[in-house]
């Protein structure tokens, strides 16, 4: 059987497995794995082996579990309740003042978190019994919690950068500053749309009574320190003063001097910071280490090749021929892990984007873009079953209120990719500016 087609049956049978629930690592390994045998032999399985350690033992690859702890620390600080009372202060009284708030909020915790997921369980134990208080509608309490994550996982830390810079070789830290412009620009349209769609129906969301100019400066003292983590690591990166690695050391340390300076270090919260994220490294990590034996089958079979041959040769332009790239990710976007999906079409995808002469750091913008709208993106959006699972615990939201109050932000979130595609610079500019 030809390479190339052992190549496609893969692609096929991996995605099979993966609609039908079969763990997205032992997929990747398994049919990776099968493929290597089928077209090298026994002899070359020892790749299964020696790719994985390689990329797995890579220095660049040490800043996630340290970004990961990162996030645990910070999330048992307890900053997300002050990040959403120091919003609401200061938007509470605009029309959505308290969904504003939270998607402010939402961005400014999953710039340390790393994970939309993790910021929309994390801020919606927060917000949800707050907004149900003030009598907001369950649609645009789920919409706004499900949405605001995914505009700030742009800003560093973001794991999906570190990945994607891994797989294509593209410096870590101008993918880091290239997303901060693009996650400032998300977070300004959400608010702008939540500003519309509550001024166009006051009644799923009635206003709050401003709060003194004295109140919401008093408020940000609550803030600071995560204000200074956030510039520790993001001006250290900009500055050339750290590498990412070193950036994620830094701030995990620093979100940890954050917990004990708030009081909240204890053995149990730094067993469960601790833990956790050694599970979720553990988890971050096979999926990788599975994705680089599945991409090793695929650069066997030369079936990127043949992808890249045929979709170069269409008679389109190349901004017609990306945005078709763009469009395939928002339903395997539903289907799997924003890590899972850069590993799994990174490798196909590549060879399109050289041949075109895309810039590779404002590709990855737009591709960890893309992954997370369809974080969000009904039925299958991760992100939604976050906000469905999280509010079960307050009373529920039905799954329909959420997929109806997620519009809006599809919307803007589809606005802001067609702006980042046709104005490179919005990535480009302060990674221009970097020593």
């Amino acid at each position: 059987m030809e390479s190339t087609l052992i190549g496609l049956i893969g692609l096929v049978l991996l995605l099979l497995m993966i609609l039908i629930g079969i763990p997205i690592s032992f997929s990747f390994f398994l049919i990776g794995g099968l493929g290597i045998y089928m077209i090298g032999g026994i002899k070359a399985l020892s790749l299964m082996a020696t790719v994985p350690w390689s990329w797995a033992t890579n220095f660049t690859m040490m800043a996630i579990p340290l970004f990961v702890l990162m996030g645990f620390f910070t999330f048992h600080s307890g900053v997300s309740a002050d990040l959403y009372e120091t919003g609401y202060k200061w938007l509470g009284s605009l029309p959505g003042g308290l969904a504003m708030a939270t998607s402010v909020a939402c961005t400014g915790f999953a710039a340390v978190s790393g994970s939309s997921m993790a910021t929309a369980a994390a801020m919606g134990a927060v917000a949800i019994p707050e907004m149900r208080k003030r009598k907001y509608k369950p649609s645009l309490i789920g919409g706004s919690i499900a949405a605001g994550g995914t505009a700030g996982i742009m800003i560093p830390p973001s794991i999906g950068f570190i990945v994607y810079g891994l797989i294509v070789e593209q410096p870590i830290g101008l993918l880091f500053i290239a997303g901060i412009r693009p996650g400032l620009l998300v977070t300004v349209l959400y608010l702008g749309a939540i500003y519309v769609h509550v001024s166009r129906n006051p009644a799923i969301a009635p206003q709050a009574p401003p709060f003194s100019w004295r109140e919401r400066i008093f408020s940000l003292k609550n803030i600071w320190g995560i204000a200074i983590l956030i510039s520790l690591v993001m001006g250290g990166i900009y500055g050339g003063i750290f590498t990412p690695t070193e950036a994620a050391a830094v701030g995990c340390s620093g979100a940890f001097i954050l917990m004990l300076a708030r009081r909240r270090l204890t053995k149990q919260t730094l067993r469960e910071s601790v833990l956790s994220a050694v599970r979720v490294t553990s988890m971050l990590f096979l999926i990788f280490m599975g994705g680089m034996v599945f991409n090793v089958f695929i650069a066997l079979s030369g079936l990127a090749r043949v992808i890249g041959d045929v979709v170069g040769s269409l008679p389109l332009p190349p901004v017609a021929i990306l945005g078709i790239l763009l469009i395939t990710y928002l339903p395997l976007g539903c289907l799997m892990d924003s890590l899972a999906l850069i590993v799994l079409t990174v490798p196909l995808y590549i060879p399109i984007f050289e041949t075109f002469g895309f810039n590779l750091i404002w590709i990855g913008v737009l591709l960890v873009r893309i992954i997370e709208i369809g974080l969000i993106t009904p039925p299958m959006g991760l992100n939604l079953f976050v906000i469905k699972d999280v509010a079960a615990s307050t009373g529920d939201i039905p799954l329909g209120e959420i997929y109806r109050g997620v519009v809006p932000f599809l919307i803007m979130d589809l606005l802001s990719l067609v702006i980042l595609v046709l104005c490179p610079q919005i990535s480009l500019f302060l990674p221009s500016t970097m020593r």
